[in-house]
């Protein structure tokens, strides 16, 4: 029996590691950007009942665990206030160093608001460059402005 969301992550990264599989080839599968799939399979997105049964296909996955998969997950998924992973604490820096800069760019540019995370779009892609491969990120939010009354 399983009892939580976690659990069906844990099943779905080995069966990646077992079964050698890119999250590019699963994305391609439900036919959506390996970024929303990838935080899908990692429990941070609800996948509907097609998707599901794809996904639960291809990792080899009990029927109760494909249930799990259409189930609206508990959001956050790092489990320290500040990450210890080397590539999660450099966002975490990026915020911290970069945030105010980031809060005041919008504000100026948009008006007192927030970027969504939920009417949202992420893009990750390598960029070839003779000094060494650069990462790149494209973050796209709605601009959602407060409202007065």
């Amino acid at each position: 029996m399983i009892s939580n969301r976690e659990e069906v992550t844990q099943l779905i990264l080995s069966a990646k590691v077992r079964k050698g599989i890119k999250w590019g080839k699963v994305a391609e599968l439900i036919g959506l950007s390996k970024e929303w799939t990838t935080a899908a399979c990692l429990g941070q997105m609800t996948f509907d009942k097609e998707q599901a049964e794809k996904v639960g296909d291809l990792f080899e996955l009990s029927d109760e665990a494909t249930a799990w998969l259409q189930v609206a997950p508990y959001k956050g998924s790092l489990p320290t206030a500040v990450p210890t992973d080397p590539l999660l604490y450099r966002w975490y820096e990026i915020v911290n160093v970069y945030g105010s800069t980031i809060k005041e760019l919008i504000h100026e540019e948009f008006g007192d608001g927030i970027m969504s995370a939920i009417d949202f779009s992420m893009d990750i892609n390598r960029e070839e460059d003779p000094k060494g491969d650069r990462v790149n990120v494209v973050l796209s939010g709605k601009f959602l402005p407060y409202k007065t009354y």
